[in-house]
């Protein structure tokens, strides 16, 4: 089912932008965190707040340890498996889902970014920002 006409959401900051309701599990115990996730075509991979690392049971600095350019510099990351399921922002049910993959937490990051690797190549995405709103469908 695709998401269509989704409208830009203002997360606390008075920015409206195209904001997924997002539920992040851990695949090894299944603990999971619901979260707004931005689509951000500028963001290279799926990252995550780390606090959210310990919510989902995972020991942050026994991931895989990555440098990762950012728009404040160069920060460490922390790569972790998880699955991401893409909730519809009306009925709230799972529509997509991105099976176990690679997901880069790190310290500072104050929301979860969907990034274009393992997530935005799965699809078409269609944003609008004079209308404020977006879609997104697979291909």
């Amino acid at each position: 089912m695709p998401i269509s006409n989704c409208p830009f959401l203002n997360i606390g900051d008075g920015v409206l932008r195209p904001y997924l309701l997002t539920k992040i599990i851990n695949p090894l115990n299944k603990k999971f965190i619901l979260s707004f996730g931005l689509v951000d075509t500028g963001a290279d991979d799926c990252s995550v707040p780390a606090i959210i690392a310990k919510n989902l049971g995972h020991d942050l600095q026994a991931g895989r340890q990555n440098e990762i350019g950012t728009g404040n510099g160069v920060t460490i990351a922390y790569s972790h498996t998880a699955k991401i399921e893409i909730l519809h922002p009306l009925s709230k049910q799972t529509v997509y889902i991105i099976p176990d993959t690679p997901v880069d937490f790190m310290p500072n990051l104050p929301i979860v970014l969907l990034g274009v690797q393992n997530f935005l190549s799965r699809f078409v995405l269609t944003i609008d920002y004079p209308q404020k709103n977006f879609s997104i469908h697979l291909p």
